[in-house]
This record gives structure tokens, sequence and C-alpha cells, in this order.
């Protein structure tokens, strides 16, 4: 009996070892089904059902049966990242741990520096001369409408309009004229993107950027290119100010250059060679202007073009729906103005060309000093003022709640690893 059953279990043993081979033999079949040929197949199957057939020769039997191409195309490689430290993510790395030892020493140093820092810089902007006024409904001499209601009312029309003001302190050092627009969104995604690059760097072409839709010609039927075209410069800013000293009794000079970026200038703005009149035959200027690309400087022939620097400013468009861009510097080189602007009465004259009421917006004249830091900007320093407070607030809460409530290893280093509570 004990003979039998040792016979009976051995069969039941190699029973099984057959069916988990023949499972072998039938994934095998089907892998080589779809690389081997009709010939190579047959025979590695035969070799297969061979019970002699070990499992080491079977792997030199795939790989004889399985080609390195498949009808003349290399097989595909693996994915699979390579054994290295940098793909298989085992690089050495610093974990902090962040316990009270280094969090509060953290806290209570950018409190200490923070405030300080904050603190100068809220004196540099307060220590800028500034002088801001809204003439979005100023008012020409004659007439009892704005010329806001009159640009609005017969688009193309001129408007003059005059304001008195006052300067109550003295403005020493180089002195700044912006312009201030409200409500005004140059961050609209279609708005930025509605430019030809190319056409800003003289390189001309009859076909603009289709970017600059529906500012890219200047008749739909006739298909003549707009240069330059897009929104931003058909927007460009247009009113022109003049500014008199009545304590003076002159005026005062406004310079046109060097108010963009150098990197603007030179490099992302250029003429086409050659007179940019004849250049530019065959373009259009933009819809709402009114005068020509080579006649927006009258005074300085060389600052006309792409490279005009209104046309540069306005171009970069600013990040928020309320900005200044720099307009005009004063010229300080001469003798009545080498200090500065000295306090006194003043009259700005606005050639008022550029409406703004449409969509709610105002518009600001603006005389500004700058310091090292750049012109006048509070949030800065209150930032800063704010953070440094912020992070010693939450240092000396913390601290307290480690001194009242942190436990220490005394009571558990007395208890042995193998007391226990029962007998």
């Amino acid at each position: 009996p004990t003979h039998s059953s040792q016979h009976g279990a051995s069969y039941a043993a190699e029973k099984e070892a057959e069916g988990g081979r023949k499972k072998e033999f039938s994934a095998l079949q089907s892998i080589l089904s779809s690389f081997a040929g009709p010939q190579s197949k047959q025979q590695t199957i035969v070799l297969l059902n061979n019970q002699t057939t070990t499992r080491a020769n079977m792997a030199a039997i795939i790989s004889q049966a399985i080609p390195e191409t498949v009808d003349g195309v290399e097989m595909p490689k693996s994915k699979r990242p390579s054994d290295s430290a940098f793909k298989q993510q085992r690089l050495p790395a610093w974990q902090p741990v962040l316990t009270a030892g280094t969090v509060l020493p953290a806290f209570f140093l950018i409190g200490v520096l923070f405030i300080p820092i904050g603190a100068l810089l809220l004196i540099s902007s307060n220590s800028i001369n500034e002088f801001v006024y809204d003439y979005t409904h100023c008012k020409p001499n004659m007439g009892n409408q704005s010329c806001a209601e009159v640009i609005s009312a017969s688009p193309g029309t001129s408007c003059s309009c005059v304001i008195h003001f006052e300067l109550e302190k003295d403005f020493h050092d180089k002195v700044y004229l912006y312009y201030g627009l409200t409500n005004y969104y140059q961050n609209h995604r279609r708005y930025v993107k509605s430019r030809d690059d190319d056409q800003l760097l003289g390189r001309l072409s009859p076909v603009p950027s289709s970017d600059c839709a529906p500012f890219a010609y200047a008749d739909d039927e006739e298909r003549i290119p707009i240069a330059p075209c897009g929104a931003i410069a058909n927007s460009l800013f247009s009113d022109k100010f003049d500014l008199r000293s009545e304590t003076l009794g002159q005026d005062v000079p406004l310079l046109q250059t060097e108010i963009a970026w150098p990197s603007d200038r030179q490099i992302k703005f250029r003429n086409p060679d050659g007179d940019l009149k004849e250049a530019l035959r065959g373009f259009q200027r933009p819809k709402a202007w009114t005068r020509d690309l080579w006649q927006l400087d009258e005074v300085n022939k060389d600052n006309n073009g792409f490279q005009n620097e209104d046309l540069i400013v306005w171009m970069r468009t600013a990040a928020l729906p309320t900005f200044r861009k720099l307009h005009r510097r004063i010229d300080h080189s001469q003798d009545q103005f080498k200090d500065g602007l000295m306090k006194g009465n003043y009259t700005l004259t606005v050639e008022y060309s550029y409406s703004v009421i449409e969509f709610e917006g105002t518009k600001k004249f603006i005389l500004s000093t700058t310091s090292i830091l750049g012109g006048k900007n509070p949030f800065l320093g209150f930032a800063y003022i704010v953070v440094g407070s912020v992070c010693l607030l939450l240092g000396c809460v913390l601290l307290i709640i480690h001194l009242k409530c942190s436990k220490t290893n005394g009571g558990i280093s007395s208890v042995h690893q193998r007391s226990s509570s029962r007998p």
C-alpha cells in the first residue's frame, strides 16, 4: 500500500509538470507566431514538443527563431530607463528635519532682516516727489463739452485743453513725465499676441502674421498690408503734452529719446534698410493713426519708424489694468532746469486725441522723480514689513508652545525596556 501511494504521488507530480510545460509551450508558440517565418516556426515547434528539450535550450531556440528585423525594419528598442542613479532616482538627497531648533531661528532671522529692509524701501519710496493729475474730463476753452465727449462723438477731430496746476515742492534731480491709464487690459491674451515681430525687426512682407487679424490689412478686398500691424500698434497712445513754467515764464524742455529700454531699441525693433518712406511703399498705416510711421517724431528724424521710442514703450504691454508708461524726460541741460523742477505754477496743454471713456477708463498726467530703486512704489516696503512681522509673531508663538508643551526624554529613559504592568 505504501508503494502504491508513493507511485500515485509521483504520477500526479509528473502530470502537473507536464501541464506547466504545455502552458509554457503554448505561450512560446504564440510569441513565435508573430515574429518567425512559417518554416522557422514549424521547426521550432517540433523542437519544443521534444520532451528532452531543457529550459536552457528554449532560450537558444527563441533567440534563433526571433529575427532582429521584421520585413527590413528594425525592432523597436525597449523604453525601459537605463539602470543609472539619475534615471532610477537613487541620487543622494538632503532632506532637512524640521525641528524647533531649526524652524524657530529661521522665523526670527527672517523677521529681523525683512523689517529693516522694508523700512528702507518705504523711506526710499516716500522720498520720491510725485504729482498726479487726472485729465480724463478736461474741457477746452470754448464749449461745455469735455474733450472726451467731443472725441467720442466725432472720432478723428482735434481737441485741446489747458490745465493749470501748482507744484508745492521742489522736484530735485531728474524729473520724468508719465501718462497713466486705468481699466485698460493690455494683458488680454489676444491683445498681447496681436503683433508681427518680423515687421518690428524691419523684415517687411506683403503677408503679415495671422496674429495681427483683424488689424492686418487696411482693405480686405485689396489686401493692402498694415505696418505696423496688430491691435497693440493700432491702439498707440496719441495724446501730446506741452509743459510751461509760469513762474519762469518759459516752456519746460521735454525729450522724447532714451525713454525705452536699451535692449528694445537696439535688438527687438529695427527699421528696414534704405529710405523708410520708400521701404513702406505698398503698406498702410494703422487704422486709428493720424500720421504715417515715418512722421511720428517731426523734430528728430532718427526717432521714426519701428524704432520710434513712443511706439517701443507702448508695445511693451503692461501686466495690470492700471499702469503708467514713461512718456518724456525733462531736459536738465538748460540752466533753469539743471536742478530739476522748482515749486511754482505750471500750465499743461494737452492735445487730446485718445478716448478712454468707452471702456470706463481714466487718463492721468504724472510728474515724478526717481530713486536708485526706480519710481514710487510703497507696496514692496509694506510687503517686507508685513512678512517680517508675521514671521516674528509666529516665532514667538511657536517658542511659547515649544517651552510649555514639549516633552522631555527623562521619564522615558528611566523605564526599563522589559518592564511590564503585568505581574
